[in-house]
């Protein structure tokens, strides 16, 4: 069995909040793991698996996001990677979705997923606060692009954001930790 990691996983992370800086990171002895496959981008692992990275958050950025750094500041995200899952149809799969679903969206779109499932992270942990009814409007117009596709958010979207969401799209879905989906 072997695992694929961006190398850029394996630098220190951090969440800033006051005084705190508090690390996030993946330990970094495990870098050297032989089960470890290092990624440098996007990386095709067969046929019916493909991981990327989004290098672009420029669209619709969370808030949430500001608390998060690397050792050169704010954090860009391009350690984090989306997995595509292409059988009878394309599936992504998202973390907790920092670069943005708009724009982890609009990178996915050469696969043509049918199902997207993530979390969108639109929920502050430490101030306990989604992000603004003006950001949530302009993730909304750019999700309602992709009418055939499914959405499934957990977690870091948020329980006010999914409300939203969910009243302004009929194709978002909450699942929780243990919960399935069939495709």
């Amino acid at each position: 069995m072997c695992f694929y990691v961006q190398k850029e996983a394996f630098e220190p992370h951090y969440s800033k909040t006051l005084l705190l800086k508090i690390p996030v990171g993946i330990d970094s002895k495990l870098k050297s793991n032989r089960q470890i496959i290092l990624l440098d981008g996007d990386y095709k692992i067969d046929d019916e698996l493909s991981l990327f990275t989004v290098s672009k958050t420029n669209k619709f950025y969370s808030p949430a996001n500001k608390s998060l750094y690397d050792e050169k500041g704010k954090d860009t995200f391009r350690h984090e990677q989306n997995l595509i899952i292409s059988e009878k149809q394309a599936v992504l799969i998202m973390g907790c979705g920092h670069a943005g679903v708009v724009n982890i969206m609009q990178k996915a779109e050469k696969y043509r997923p049918c199902f997207c499932i993530g979390g969108f992270h639109l929920f502050n942990p430490f101030t306990r606060k989604s992000v603004s009814k003006e950001l949530l409007d302009d993730i909304v117009m750019e999700l309602q692009k992709y009418k055939d596709m499914k959405f499934y958010t957990c977690h870091c979207t948020g329980k006010t954001a999914f409300d939203y969401l969910s009243h302004h799209m009929n194709n978002i879905y909450y699942i929780s930790c243990g919960e399935t989906v069939e495709i």
